[in-house]
């Protein structure tokens, strides 16, 4: 076969892969994945009503248009690359993608392009209320690095910890975030494609493969046992209601509030401190073989 043909081939078949098993293997967590995912990240890292952790990935780009490479280039990579947003649980499954923004945006800027919290400012999305250190909050919560915004669903760790309390819960987080760069280890290192910069010639196309390669992942933890939650076809998504303008607003208001995300890390200080004792200095036990 030449080496257009296989390309074609590969094209073909990243499409029917993305085509046939996006429902079940790139789905959003209804009611009763929330709950086994709390009880899995509590049980793992000694956070109560952790979703999973979130970051981006660059992957480079070796046929991007002379005419795209300035906007698809930052400086600290030098070549073009296309970004991709990830959640990632305990396990490594991989619940939210967003790819093809250009390489010159940082996290931030694709965060705001997301349509990750779409469900939470809509109500469209199931019930993911916890309790934490007493306080009841309506919403799980992500893990993410320091370039986050400080909203009320994302927690991140305190840059300069100034007591053993903060000390204890920065060390925690760091280390439960760790789920999504693992990841993206383990996404480059089963598919060498992902690992190499790409040779297709449209974000289309890139799409492609990429989410075909988040697909496979997703089905080899579940071939192994390793998945945290089992896929149920009849099982209800949540509200399928929609809101009106005005309680849109309120959502959004609530999901930027960093009022919230101050007491939120504030609580999970407390409940690090009173509740976690992990098995080693590192904050994590003995990871998988394969991570």
């Amino acid at each position: 076969m030449s080496a257009r043909t296989t390309r074609e081939c590969l094209y073909r078949f990243c499409h029917n892969v993305v085509k046939l098993y996006s429902k079940k293997y790139l789905r959003k967590p209804n009611a009763y994945d929330v709950q086994q995912l709390y009880q899995a990240h509590e049980a793992r890292h000694g956070f109560p009503g952790m979703l999973g952790s979130i970051d981006c990935m660059h992957w480079g780009w070796h046929n991007c248009p002379t005419a795209w490479r300035g906007q698809y280039t930052r400086g600290d990579h030098g070549y073009p690359t296309v970004i991709l947003e990830a959640v990632a649980s305990q396990d490594l499954w991989i619940w939210h993608s967003f790819f093809g923004l250009p390489g010159s945006l940082n996290d931030l800027n694709v965060l705001y392009q997301s349509a990750i919290f779409t469900d939470v400012v809509n109500g469209t999305g199931p019930d993911t209320r916890f309790t934490v250190s007493g306080v009841e909050y309506r919403r799980g919560y992500y893990l993410a690095d320091g370039i986050y915004p400080p909203w009320s669903t994302i927690v991140k760790t305190i840059p300069y910890p100034e007591d053993e309390k903060r000390k204890k819960f920065a060390k925690r987080q760091e280390a439960a975030r760790k789920d999504i760069e693992r990841a993206f280890g383990v996404l480059q290192k089963k598919w060498a494609i992902v690992a190499q910069p790409a040779r297709a010639f449209t974000p289309k196309r890139l799409r492609l493969c990429m989410h075909a390669c988040i697909l496979l992942h997703n089905m080899i933890i579940e071939d192994e046992g390793r998945a945290i939650c089992e896929y149920d076809e009849n099982a209800a998504w949540g509200n399928t209601v929609p809101v009106d303008p005005p309680q849109q607003d309120l959502n959004s208001f609530s999901l930027t509030n960093d009022f919230t995300h101050a007491n939120l890390q504030q609580d999970l200080v407390e409940h690090i401190w009173n509740n976690v004792n992990m098995v080693d200095d590192d904050g994590v036990e003995d990871e998988d073989e394969d991570e």
